[in-house]
This record gives structure tokens, sequence and C-alpha cells, in this order.
């Protein structure tokens, strides 16, 4: 050892027995409490006591600016046990001091500094040592909690805006720098409510040295971003959005983590939190490394993060990256590259149990919470518990829905009527899982350009396009997702460095784009229809799926009650029908509840009367009909409003008589 060693204070570990037990077998789902800086006093001095762990170490001391960053100056003693936990107290240490760990490996004449891995705060990057820190803060969203269950329950609307928080929006005036924590606090809370979404999704918050990672390279797993302010100022952001009815998701990621030498990798000279064969411990793609699951100290690690942050932050849900990374062995490898499981299959066993007990887990301390999964493939019951062979997942992203949807939509509507099965497969798998439609950050990156940009016609049927995809994506079972600039029809493709074009809302295109999403988030949340039976079969019934000639389909969303049922029929075409009829369960009065085509959205006004009667002429498969007008490119909501006398009847005479057969 070099250097003069200065007395650190033992005997006062914050770990018992108990505590090194589960951390070990995997099961101690709170080790932040532990390991990591702890602010405490020891015989009258406050101080700091460090605990981490390094079992490959021949030594291991706490550096930083309260001893002139002396790697000799304060020495970590190990713990008796075995466990490979080093730990001491040093008095002086207070919030605010910078700190790293010097570790010397017993191999290989190893050295090197790591940033904390429990460290609750830490430098700005490029800067890199970890911060003490403590997690005081006086919540005020004790409303919020007590009513969490309405807002994140199966059966409650659930409509997210996801945010990438360094470019929601930028000021220019100021080098073009990131709003903080803070300064989001006095407008993204109010926007999101203002739109009525009922959560805002994060892109990663967890610390990252490389802003340009998006989140998705984590360098500490309870620390946030310190590009946007303190702690304390996340906090106080997510409290903003509870006092105004809104959830907060955060995307988590479990699934890998960046080889930069200050990190997890390679952490006491030895591969620690990730497998040293790198066949199964790197990421081909993400050049990145892989965490080892089936050590039970690493299961313990990361379900402590999920677990910090919903009890530490309150966030409501964790949107898990990657997912399907980790199921796989193969995933994105040839053959040679990968190493077959004891039953030489390609699934990673280990990974399937990390999930199955994640999920476990969170749900059993916060069940009011969502854990969502990014996953891509056709793995069954990813949102079923484990208990009956599923991951344990509360929802899963549909990937397959947004693709073939985004496909569908690219085709001139010249060519859709060769498509309309891209359009209606969905509905052979969409109560197969408790699925989330998303469009999210990855379909407007890497050269795909904007959801408005990949609409095919002229300017109006660009937009018009793309009131239908949302209109169509509201009715369409499944909670929803839509990245910010979607809902005002960003021009350009994302892009993190720049702030989002807010400037285009002062043409009544964009405008009328955004006053749509806002006023389908209100239907979404009013109507019981759209929301309450998003995973059931019993709350979907198509109308009509096969009118491939007219590119026309058109279905029922319902709820126990029949008189509840909303009525969706969308035009994918910029052909106006008149006295189209549809088939309708109930005998009566209908009215239009939402018109995409509404010339408040920019669209061209071709409405329904205020109230339509029913026709007593079967179609199909129901008794009775409905005389609509359906715009063009538009997407048109109608629910049942009463029963109507026989003398009673609609006026049609500003319409064509065009009746649709069948």
């Amino acid at each position: 050892m070099d250097g003069m060693i200065k007395p650190i204070k033992y005997g006062h570990s914050l770990l018992t027995e108990h505590d090194v037990f589960l951390f070990r077998e995997g099961t101690n789902y709170r080790l932040y409490e532990k390991l990591g800086a702890h602010m405490i006093t020891v015989d009258g001095e406050l101080g700091t006591h460090f605990a981490v762990w390094a079992p490959n170490s021949e030594s291991v001391s706490v550096i930083g600016d309260f001893n002139g960053w002396n790697r000799g100056a304060h020495y970590l003693a190990p713990r008796w046990d075995g466990s490979g936990i080093w730990e001491g107290f040093i008095p002086g240490v207070r919030k605010g001091h910078l700190y790293k760990y010097f570790i010397r490996s017993k191999y290989r004449n190893y050295t090197i500094e790591k940033k904390d891995p429990f460290g609750f705060n830490c430098e700005i990057p490029p800067k890199t040592a970890s911060v003490v820190w403590d997690l005081d803060y006086n919540w005020q969203d004790t409303a919020w909690s007590k009513n969490k269950h309405k807002f994140n329950s199966f059966n409650s609307p659930y409509s997210v805006y996801e945010v990438h928080m360094g470019s929601w929006r930028k000021v220019p005036e100021q080098n073009n720098r990131s709003l903080s924590y803070s300064e989001m606090s006095m407008h993204l809370p109010q926007y999101v409510k203002d739109m009525n979404f009922t959560h805002i999704e994060f892109m990663p918050l967890l610390s990252h040295p490389f802003y340009g990672s998006w989140g998705y390279q984590c360098d500490s797993y309870f620390s946030p971003a310190t590009f946007y302010g303190s702690p304390q100022e996340l906090m106080g952001l997510i409290d903003t959005f509870h006092k105004n009815d809104i959830g907060v998701i955060m995307d988590w990621v479990p699934s890998h983590f960046p080889e930069d030498g200050h990190s997890l990798g390679f952490f006491d000279g030895t591969h620690l939190f990730e497998h040293m064969d790198r066949r199964k411990g790197y990421h081909p793609d993400w050049r990145s490394n892989i965490f080892n699951y089936g050590r039970g100290e690493v299961a313990s690690y990361l379900i402590s993060s999920a677990i910090f942050w919903m009890e530490k932050y309150h966030i409501d849900g964790l949107r898990v990256d990657g997912v399907a990374s980790m199921l796989y062995l193969d995933y994105s490898r040839k053959d040679g590259e990968w190493i077959p499981n004891q039953y030489g299959g390609k699934e990673n066993i280990d990974a399937i149990d990390f999930l199955r007990r994640l999920n476990s887990a969170t749900y059993k301390e916060f069940p009011d919470t969502q854990m969502i999964a990014e996953e891509s493939t056709s793995w069954s019951m990813v949102s079923k518990p484990p208990d009956v062979g599923g991951l344990g997942f509360g929802m899963k992203w549909n990937m397959g829905w947004m693709h073939d949807t985004l496909e569908y939509f690219k085709n001139p509507p010249i060519y859709r009527t060769y498509h309309q099965d891209e359009l209606t497969f969905s509905a052979l798998y969409m109560f197969s899982e408790n699925f989330m439609l998303s469009l999210s950050h990855d379909e407007v990156v890497h050269g795909k350009g904007s959801l408005l940009g990949r609409m095919p016609g002229d300017e109006w049927q660009r937009f018009a396009n793309l009131r239908l995809l949302y209109g169509y994506m509201f009715g369409h079972p499944g909670k929803k997702l839509i990245f910010m600039g979607g809902e005002f029809g960003q021009v350009c493709e994302w892009q993190h460095d720049h702030s989002l074009e807010w400037h285009v809302l002062q043409f009544p295109c964009h405008a009328g784009v955004q006053t749509l999403l806002k006023d389908l988030n209100k239907v979404y949340k009013e109507e019981p229809a759209l929301h309450e039976f998003d995973f059931a079969p019993e709350g979907f019934e198509w109308i009509d799926c096969s009118d491939r000639k007219n590119s026309i389909i058109s279905f029922l969303r319902k709820t126990k009650k029949a008189k509840e049922t909303v009525l969706v029929v969308c035009n994918f075409t910029p052909q106006t029908h008149f006295n189209y009829n549809i088939g309708v369960p109930l005998k009566g009065i209908w009215t239009e509840v939402l018109n995409t085509d509404d010339k408040k959205y920019w669209g061209s006004g071709q409405k329904n009367p205020a109230e339509i009667k029913t026709l007593n002429e079967p179609m199909h498969g129901k008794e009775f009909s409905l005389p609509l007008k359906l715009p063009p490119l538009g997407v048109v909501f109608l629910k049942y409003l009463k029963e109507a006398k026989d003398e009673e009847v609609t006026d049609h005479s500003d319409v064509e008589p065009h009746k649709k057969k069948g």
C-alpha cells in the first residue's frame, strides 16, 4: 500500500449479516440504503460511511477533494464475511464532497479509479467523480399517491407523452443550452396537462457520460443525469407533474452499460458486473457491456435500482429498454458468436429469471406502478404473470402494430386497396399481450424522417394523413404513446442537439394537428369505451374490415354498458363518401364526438349532422345502420346518444345520395 494510512473508524457498518446474505442470493432489493456513501454520525462526529463491492481487490481507498485525491489517505477495510464488500467511516466528509474509489486489483497489477456504483449524485460530464449527497425532499404529492391506482390501472386511460429532457426546449440566447429540471417544472407539466396526456415518459434520466447517447449508456444507476440539475430539482419536477395529476414514467436500461473506464466495467480487475466471455458479456450493436444476470449480487444491484427510483423519486412506472436483447443469447449475433444455454437453446435463462424477479419485486413493493417492456419479438406472455409462465410486465410496446401501420401509411392512397391486411393484421393478436401503441423516438431518427415527412401526398394530404394516423391509433385497442414534436407535426427528423420546432405552430396546419391531439386525448379519457377494455377482447368488435375497394374500416369500442359504445370509422383515401351505411347494434340517435377532418384541425370540414338517426336497414350483421358522411383521409368517432321517436328524421339534405351496399 502506498502512502501513510490514516485511521478510519471501523465497526460502524450499515450492513447486517442478513443484508449480505440477501445481497449474495440476489434478493436484497434496497442495497442503496447500505452500500454507497451515507452521511451518519459516529461517536458524535458527522462524516460519511462508504461501502463498495469489489471482491477481487487487494485494496480499496476513498479519494476525493477532502483528501487532495490522495490514494493512500483513506483505506477501506474488507468485511470479515468474505462478501467482497469494503467499508469504512471517514469523519468530516459531508454533502457536496467529491469522491471516487481507488481500486488495486489482486490480478495483473491492475489499478483504477471508479465512480461509486451506488452514488446518489455525480459531477456533470465529462467529469466523472461521484458526489456525497442526501435524498431529503419535502414531497407535496400525497393526493396523487392516494389516487395513483386510478391513473395507472389497466382499465384507465393511459396516454403518454415521450420526452427527451435535453431537447424539448432549448435557450438559444444562452448557447442553445437545455432547460434545467427546475425550468422544466415551470413549463412542461402545464403543457402536458393542457394537451390532456395522462402520463409523461422521460428517455433515460440515469447518469450518462455522453449526452448523445440520449441516456441509453448509463454509468450510474442511482444518480440522475446532472446535465439538468440536482437530485432534488428532479424530485421537484416529478412532484409538479403529480400535483397536476400527471404520472411519470422513466426509461430504465438494465440491458447494457458503457465500457467507460470510470464505470462498472472490469470494476475490480475482473468482470464483476458483466460476463467474462464477450460472447455473452458484450453487445455488438451498442458496443457496450451486458450484465451477468445470473450473479446474485448483480441481480440485487439492478432490482435495487428499479425500487430506488420508485421509492425515492416517486416514479410511477419504468419502461424497460432492450428486453429482446436480454432474452436471446444470439441477439444480433452470427453463428459462432454466441453460447447456447445448458439445454442447447438460444434463450437467456438467467435474464428470463431476472426479469421475472424484477417485475415480481416491483409490483409487490409498488402495486400501483407499471413495468413496461420494449420487446420487439414474438416472445410469448411478456405481460403475463410469472406464475403462469410470463415475464411479469404490466404492458408491452406493440412494435408489430407500429411497423405495419407506418408501412401502410407510406403507400399513396391509390395503392392502399392492396395493403388492407397490413392495417388489419394487428386484430389477430391485439389481445395476446397488454399492448401499448407506441410512436416513439425510434421512429423519427436514423434517417427515417419525421412522421409528417413520411406521409404521402401534397401538403394538405400529408397533414390529413397524419391526423388520420392519430385518429386510427386512438380508436385502436391499446394504451398510447407519442414522442414529442409528433403532437404538432414536427417537420424535420428529431435531433438531440436542437430544440423542437415550436415556431411551426404559427401555421394553421401544425396548430391544427396539436389541437387534434389535445381533443383525441380528451375524448379518449372521457369515453370509457375507448380505454376500459384496452386489453380485453370484449372491448372490440369489427363492423367491417373488408372494404378494400374504398380502403375503409369500421369497428366498435365497448364497455359493459352497451349504451357507452363508440363507433370508429376510418377512411384511408381522399375520397369523401356520402350516405355510407355502417351497421350498428343500437337503434336511435347517434352523435359525432370527434372528426379529424374538422376545420379547426385544418381539415376540409366534411362533418356529420349533430344527430344521426339509425335506419331500419340491416347492415354488416347488425339490425340497424347509420348513413354517414366519411371525410377524406379522416376518422370519425360516434357514440350512441338516445332513443329516437319514429317521427324524428335526420336532415341529410346536404349530402349526396350515394349509399354503400353491403
